[in-house]
């Protein structure tokens, strides 16, 4: 790739468009287009256009989207051409808060730039799970299974916590990644062994809007008095945090700004379920050696770390005060095993995945 050259990096999540453009002389502008639009879903329409009209003269080399729903697809990466885009869409049903927003991006960037498109699957890199992690216990005739999500940004990890952790980053460590959207993994050997989304984004801890794990018999409860679009309507958008919180908020940075005994109280139910998890990895893996917070609230909540880590001790960790209000890199305390903040940077991993591409 020329130095002249660039590549347009698109990640668009439930609740926010984060763009970067990269390059070839290593040089980056970022874009970040928070909480979209006045109403809810998000309107990530009015995002895109604003990153284009901010993109200027720019016009990039090729456009790499995060993907969050790959299906079967297991390639890190692949190029967007109608058959792909056809794929794409027929996987909506799996992913309803984030694939009509990745897909419109796709549609916008095609009418705007006639280069390469090529999308970045967040389920990816948790093929690596062994099939205990995998499997749903269902009869197999129904074609479910757990993919897991957030894979871009955990490979981001991954590719960093060689030169943090040197030896250890190859033992059992728990990757926090926690915003509006949220989940943990587990890595062996830099691998995805484990991870709490499970079949969609919907599973796992309690989210924004999504309330992670519930007991099927709560599901068949709401389905005797939903329709099936109302009940979807539940599931993404009206559960979680904001239900916890007795619809004060979606938002964690306003429940922690809060003193409402219902912040309170969503704010202490999230912590509970995210160092449950964490012990739950652990048990699953014999132990772990090494914590890691992630995304918007994992790396600019003290206090969500604090009520996270504080019952940890058991398992070596325990947090440096001064380390972890500051939000440091290395938030643990002298005689802790390793806990870090490692910033999300999923457009740079798109980047890289894109380059390789385009140099195959």
């Amino acid at each position: 790739m020329s130095e002249s050259a660039a590549i347009l990096t698109i990640n668009s999540g439930s609740s926010s468009l984060k763009a970067s453009l990269f390059h070839g002389d290593g040089t980056r502008r970022d874009f970040r287009y928070e909480h979209i639009g006045q109403g809810f879903p998000h309107d990530h329409r009015e995002a895109f256009d604003a990153l284009l009209r901010d993109l200027g003269t720019d016009t990039p080399l090729a456009i790499g989207h995060r993907l969050v729903h790959g299906g079967e697809v297991t390639m890190p990466a692949r190029l967007i051409d109608a058959t792909e885009r056809a794929r794409l869409e027929a996987l909506i049903p799996l992913a309803p808060l984030h694939l009509p927003g990745n897909l419109l991006g796709v549609d916008l960037c095609r009418e705007r730039f006639d280069v390469p498109q090529i999308a970045c699957f967040d389920t990816a890199f948790h093929a690596s799970m062994p099939p205990a992690a995998q499997r749903l216990p269902l009869p197999q005739a129904y074609g479910l299974r757990r993919y897991g999500f957030h894979g871009i940004n955990y490979a981001h990890i991954a590719q960093r916590l060689p030169a943090l952790l040197g030896d250890a980053a190859t033992g059992n460590i728990v990757v926090a990644h926690l915003g509006n959207g949220a989940s943990l993994c587990l890595l062996q050997n830099l691998q995805s062994v484990d991870t709490t989304m499970g079949y969609t984004p919907a599973g796992g801890i309690p989210m924004g809007t999504r309330s992670g794990d519930l007991d099927p018999g709560v599901m068949l409860a709401l389905a005797e008095r939903h329709t099936a679009a109302q009940l979807s309507d539940l599931v993404y958008h009206r559960m979680g945090l904001i239900a916890l919180s007795d619809g004060e908020s979606s938002d964690m940075a306003q429940l922690l700004a809060s003193d409402s005994a219902a912040a309170r109280f969503a704010v202490d139910y999230f912590c509970r379920q995210v160092r449950g998890t964490i012990g739950a990895l652990a048990a699953k893996a014999g132990g772990i050696d090494a914590l890691v917070f992630t995304a918007g609230i994992g790396e600019h909540a003290p206090l969500i770390r604090t009520k996270v880590c504080e019952p940890l001790r058991f398992l070596g960790f325990q947090l440096n005060t001064n380390a972890n209000s500051g939000n440091e890199l290395r938030i643990s305390a002298s005689d802790s095993k390793p806990i870090l903040i490692i910033p999300a940077d999923e457009e740079g991993m798109i980047y890289r995945l894109a380059n390789d591409m385009l140099m195959k």
